[in-house]
């Protein structure tokens, strides 16, 4: 199995990166979030957990370890594939999910596209004992390097539609979490795409 992968980033698209490694491209699948980190042409360091199959072999990328661990332990729950899997740490932090399972907020779980009522008590079920106490950690995302407004609301409305949203329902999201980047940039931050990207995913949930 391949830990993880560390070389300079040949390209980002919507829903992976390629790292070239020994004049090799490798494809890593990562969350929006992740993405969000990695500039084209810099080095980077991500844990990676190989899915085979018999007709492919997948190379997920993570932002840590953690992100890497609760990846696995969620592909242990009945109907959980590594797609819903890579969905659930779109929409939620490693923590967030702890605090779901153990709490056992199905709400906060059936945020997630392709996890419905049932599922959620599913996972529930079968993950409480197991996925552990949140850890208190948090995900210490770097902000945005391109200025623009249309930087984060790309890569928000990239990862809505990688989630199964059209795009005009990713639209209508991005357009309603604009305050929250506003308000982000008013106290001398940079929006932080994997936090806008959740808010986005509450507000479609509601509609």
């Amino acid at each position: 199995m391949i830990a993880f992968v560390s070389g300079k980033v040949a390209e980002v698209t919507l829903t992976s990166a390629v790292l070239e490694v020994g004049g090799v491209g490798l494809e890593l699948h990562c969350t929006p979030g992740t993405l969000a980190t990695l500039r084209v042409g810099e080095p980077a360091n991500l844990p990676t957990s190989m899915i085979v199959r018999e007709e492919s072999l997948t190379l997920f990328g993570f932002f840590d370890d953690d992100e890497k661990s609760v990846f696995g332990l969620l592909l242990t729950a009945s109907g959980v594939g590594p797609k819903l899997a890579q969905a659930m740490l779109a929409v939620h932090s490693p923590d967030e999910l702890r605090r779901a399972v153990t709490t056992e907020d199905v709400k906060t779980l059936t945020v997630v596209p392709g996890i419905g009522h049932k599922g959620a008590q599913r996972i529930i079920l079968e993950l409480k004992d197991r996925i552990g106490a949140p850890t208190g950690a948090l995900r210490g995302r770097p902000p945005e390097a391109r200025s623009a407004d249309a930087a984060w609301r790309s890569q928000v409305r990239a990862g809505l539609v990688g989630l199964g949203w059209s795009t005009k329902e990713a639209d209508n999201a991005v357009d309603a979490v604009a305050s929250e980047a506003d308000d982000a940039r008013g106290a001398g931050a940079e929006p932080q795409v994997a936090a806008l990207l959740r808010s986005a995913l509450r507000t479609l949930s509601r509609s």
